[in-house]
This record gives C-alpha cells, structure tokens and sequence, in this order.
C-alpha cells in the first residue's frame, strides 16, 4: 500500500510542470480580470516588450487585439507558432494551454472573453 502511494505521488509531481494553471495566477502582473459571470470570464492583459508568461490555460474564448503584436506561443510539448495580431482585430481559439513570449519591441494588450458554458 505504501508503494502505490509513493508511486502515484511521484506520478503527480512528474506531470505537475504539464499542467496549465489560471492565467490570473501564473502572470498576475500582466492579467487581471476585468469582469466575470456565471457565462463568461473577460481578462485583460497588458504585456511589456519581449515578456513572458508561464504555462497557462484557456476555456474556448474571443480574443480583441488592443494592439499590433507579434507572440510566440508554446504548447505543453515543446511545439511553438507565432502570431501576429493586427489592433481591433477579433479571433476565436479553442481550448488551448501554452506559454507565451512577446516578440515586439512594443507594449501590448489584449481583451480575452472566455466562455464558461
């Protein structure tokens, strides 16, 4: 019995770096909810030139451009996609965990609208 437990704590402490955390949590400094209902969860983001931001998860969610910007996004495995995101531009995205880096050289920001039902 105390085997399995040891083994299934090792397993849970393997696969925590994996796990996608509350952005509101991981980059307090660049994300701050702005409103929240029982539908809906909208974040804004404001991010620094070539900032990072630790590995983090979303529901289904709009996302608003405030701003021209250029990020890289990473996936829990390692694979990478850059964006570039004109200002007032609208994109829909799934589900999705990742880490992000801005590339420009300016300040952006960004409205996310994520859906909770």
């Amino acid at each position: 019995m105390q085997r399995a437990s040891i083994m299934i704590a090792l397993l849970a402490l393997a696969s925590a770096p994996t796990l996608a955390q509350d952005p509101v949590k991981v980059a307090a400094k660049q994300c701050k909810v702005a409103f929240e209902n029982d539908y809906v969860r909208v974040l804004s983001w404001s991010v620094s030139p070539h900032e990072k931001t630790a590995m983090h998860g979303h529901p289904a969610m709009v996302s608003i451009s405030l701003s021209a910007s250029k990020t890289r996004f990473t996936s829990p495995d390692g694979k990478t996609r850059e964006v570039d995101s004109k200002a007032g531009q609208a994109t829909w995205s799934d589900p999705d965990k990742h880490s992000s880096e801005a590339l420009s050289d300016k300040a952006g920001g960004v409205i996310q609208v994520e859906l909770k039902k």
